[in-house]
């Protein structure tokens, strides 16, 4: 079957950034305790705007670039865990706000691992003919379900959306635009990264756990992503995981051994965005130059239920 690729990206967050310093006259921490531990330096925070706005942003900037009309997209898949709208789903309010006619639209929560794993069913639904042209978002509100008196997670969220249009791949070259998606979960550690609290719902972490799990479980995940692309880890000229802690993902790159990539740091200005946060950081590499186009960039989320999904893409 034919395969998809990523025809182009977009990004955007808010426009209130918020310090370490800020959070310092908040709760009981400092710049110097939130940057040793987390590597985090700003956040931004929505305002005004709600998970669609956000994603509404993001895709429409990904459809701009594209260069495509709205009639042309058939697919509409939006990641988050924070919508507070059940029905209608972000997915068709977003295909509302850029004039998309009739596509199907749908939400997709799986946490941190929520972009990863929309791009790989928009992915099937492209190469199965069930679409051409599909639209995928990760969009995150964390503040709304930040414990702002809980200083050893309050420090690490932030807001914001990415987006990827993707479209069929006609290339001959044997490795696909979008390669095969290594997915699955550890539900019997779920209430490791969870959102409880029920219709308030407020994120719970426990660290050192979730620490020990993405450094030894992910990179093994991250091998076969990349055999299934038929690459090796020294192939890649981008690593983009989830944004969660500068640690773990320092940790993770050097252990996987792409020692010839971009390793997306964006988590340092942005904080934990949850399913936003790789496409956030896939597009501002694209967007800066920082990764040449038709390069392979393995994308890797992890995080919530647990559970995690990545695959080997080629940059737009």
């Amino acid at each position: 079957m034919p395969g998809s690729r990523i025809v182009a990206l977009g990004h955007h967050q808010p426009a209130k950034v918020l310090t370490n310093h800020d959070l310092a006259g908040m709760v009981d921490t400092s710049d110097e305790w939130i940057r040793q531990r987390t590597g985090i330096v700003t956040r931004r925070i929505a305002e005004d705007e709600t998970v669609t706005d956000l994603a509404a942003s993001a895709a429409a900037k990904a459809l701009a670039a594209a260069a495509l009309a709205p009639e042309e997209i058939d697919l509409v898949v939006v990641a988050t865990c924070t919508a507070m709208d059940r029905c209608p789903s972000i997915g068709t309010q977003v295909a509302g706000r850029l004039g998309i006619p009739a596509a199907v639209g749908f939400d997709v929560n799986n946490g941190c691992a929520g972009f990863c794993t929309a791009l790989a069913t928009a992915d099937h639904a492209v190469r199965a003919g069930a679409a051409r042209y599909a639209l995928v978002v990760g969009a995150e509100r964390m503040s709304d379900v930040t414990d702002w008196t809980d200083r050893s997670t309050c420090v690490l969220l932030g807001d914001g959306a990415g987006a990827a249009v993707l479209g069929p791949d006609t290339a001959t070259a044997d490795r696909p635009g979008v390669g095969p998606v290594v997915w699955g979960s550890d539900p019997t550690r779920g209430h490791a990264v969870r959102l409880d609290d029920g219709w308030r719902p407020r994120f719970r972490q426990e660290g050192q756990t979730v620490y020990r799990w993405a450094t030894t479980t992910m990179v093994p995940i991250a091998e076969e992503a990349c055999r299934r692309a038929g690459l090796t880890p020294a192939d890649l000229g981008a690593v983009v995981t989830h944004q969660a802690n500068l640690r773990i993902i320092e940790a993770l790159a050097d252990r996987l051994g792409a020692t010839g990539a971009v390793v997306a740091r964006d988590v340092v200005e942005s904080g934990n965005t949850s399913a936003a946060s790789v496409p956030l950081a896939l597009a501002k590499l694209v967007e800066r130059g920082e990764v040449p186009g038709g390069a392979p960039a393995l994308l890797l989320g992890f995080g919530g239920g647990l559970s995690w999904a990545g695959q080997v893409v080629t940059c737009p």
